[in-house]
C-alpha cells in the first residue's frame, strides 16, 4: 500500500481568551466539521492559543528593566522592558546586535525574543501587552491530551508548535516546543540502510517535521487557522513516546553556543 499522510486545519476555531477551555473548543470544532478525533490522530497547536488560553500575557507597564536590559536595549534598539521580559525568560544570552536578541528559553529551546509576540494578541484598553510561551509547554500538550480522552476516548498526540529561525538557514519554520502521546525524536541507530548497513548516527526529529507541516497550514498572519489535524502518521518504529524537552540539544554538545 503506498504511504500517505493528511493534513486539515480544522475550521472553526474562535478568538481564544485566558480559562477558555482549548481542549473542549478543539474537540466541538473538529466535531461541527465532520472530523471527531480518532486514536492515531496527532493535533498540531499553535503555541499562541495555549498561551491565551493559559492568560500568559504580561502588560509592558508592568515591568522595570535593568540595568543589564538597558544595556542590551540600546544595542538592539528595542523597548527595554521588553528586553527585561526576554531575560526573564531566559537562561543564557546567546548573540545580539541590532534588531535581534537570540537567548536560550529556560525551556531550553535557542530562538529570538524568548519567544515573546505582540502580534495578533489584544491591545485594547491602552494595554501593551505581550504574550509568552507557555509555562510548560510539555505538560499542557499532556494536559491537552488527557482532557481530549476524557471527552471522546481517543488517543491522540499533541503537538504544541512555535516557529524559529535556524542556524545556516534563511526564514523561519514551525518546531514542537510541547509534546505528549508520541515520540518527539526517533533514534534510529542501529537500524539497516537498504544495503544492510548499521545507521550510526541518525536521529529523526519527527515532532519537529510535523510541526512544521502543520504550520503549512496554520500561516503566520490573519489566517486564523491555529489547530490542524494530522492523519495516517505511523512513525518509523515504535519508541516510547518523549516530550519535546528531547529535542533540546545539551549546550556541552552544541558547537553553535
Amino acid at each position: 500500500m503506498p504511504h500517505s499522510l493528511s493534513l486539515t486545519a480544522i475550521p472553526g476555531i474562535p478568538l481564544v481568551a485566558p480559562g477558555d477551555g482549548l481542549a473542549k473548543i478543539i474537540h466541538d470544532c473538529a466535531l461541527a466539521a465532520g472530523m471527531p478525533l480518532q486514536s492515531g490522530d496527532v493535533l498540531v497547536i499553535a503555541q499562541k492559543i495555549v498561551s491565551k488560553s493559559e492568560n500568559q500575557y504580561v502588560d509592558l507597564r508592568s515591568i522595570t528593566p535593568s540595568a543589564r536590559a538597558h544595556e542590551i536595549a540600546v544595542v538592539v534598539e528595542k523597548d527595554p522592558r521588553f528586553v527585561q521580559a526576554v531575560l526573564s525568560e531566559s537562561s543564557d544570552v546567546v548573540r545580539y546586535q541590532k534588531n535581534v536578541l537570540i537567548v536560550a528559553h529556560r525551556i531550553g529551546v535557542v530562538m529570538a525574543n524568548a519567544g515573546i509576540d505582540q502580534s495578533n494578541i489584544d491591545h485594547s484598553d491602552d494595554r501593551e501587552n505581550i504574550l509568552l510561551l507557555p509555562h510548560d509547554p510539555d505538560a499542557s500538550a499532556e494536559r491537552l491530551r488527557t482532557e481530549l480522552f476524557e471527552m471522546c476516548g481517543a488517543q491522540v498526540a499533541i503537538i504544541i508548535n512555535d516557529s524559529i529561525g535556524r542556524a545556516w538557514r534563511n526564514g523561519i519554520v514551525g518546531i514542537a516546543i510541547g509534546a505528549a502521546g508520541l515520540t518527539t525524536l526517533h533514534d534510529l541507530r542501529g537500524e539497516p540502510d537498504l544495503f544492510g548497513r548499521r545507521l550510526e548516527v541518525t536521529e529523526t526529529a519527527t515532532a519537529d517535521e510535523l510541526a512544521s507541516a502543520g504550520s503549512l497550514l496554520q500561516g503566520q498572519g490573519a489566517q486564523g487557522m491555529p489547530v490542524v489535524l494530522v492523519r495516517g502518521f505511523t512513525p518509523p518504529k515504535q519508541d516510547a513516546p518523549r516530550p519535546a524537552t528531547a529535542l533540546v540539544r545539551d549546550k556541552r554538545i552544541d558547537m553553535f553556543r
